[in-house]
Parts: structure tokens; sequence; C-alpha cells
């Protein structure tokens, strides 16, 4: 059991809760709401993939398993790639 993982993966978790439920978009690193065109679709979009990356997190926590591992990289080109989404989609 990797608890390391596991801490973390309840982490996000927990944060994918306030961002995408909550709305609590002051969470993000370099938000700024004068910027953001539609706060609730961005507060959405980051919610799942937090929530996504949590559970992956969690499983590789319980499991350790190389393909979990994999997953987490994964995790992190879709992190990515949603930045530049948000940058060029969702901001003026």
């Amino acid at each position: 059991m990797n608890t390391e993982s596991l801490v973390i993966g309840i982490i996000v978790v927990v944060l994918s809760y306030l961002v995408g439920i909550k709305k609590f978009t002051w969470l993000l690193s370099g938000y700024n709401e004068r910027r953001v065109i539609d706060k609730d679709k961005l507060s959405k979009l980051v919610g799942i993939t937090y929530f996504i990356l949590g559970v992956i997190l969690i499983l590789n926590g319980f499991f350790s398993l190389k393909t979990l591992e994999y997953l987490a990289i994964i995790g992190v080109v879709i992190v990515l790639l949603e930045v530049f989404y948000v940058n060029f989609k969702l901001v003026r």
C-alpha cells in the first residue's frame, strides 16, 4: 500500500469537490476572475479532471500497479491539454 499516493489522491479529490461543486475557483493558481469568460464551465472542467486524477492516485495507493503509474502520466498530459484549452477558449 502506497500511503503517499493515497493521501495525495484524497487531497486532489477534495480539491476537485471544492472547485467543481462549490465553485472555489480562487484555489486555482493564476486564476483571474475578470479574464474568465465562463466561470461555471471552467470549474466543472477542472473539477472533473482533478477528480479523475485523484481516483487514479487513490487506486495507485491501494494496488500499486505499474499500469496505474502510466495512467498518472496520461493524467498529467490531460492536465496540460486542459491548460491550453482553458487559455485559448475560456480566457480573454
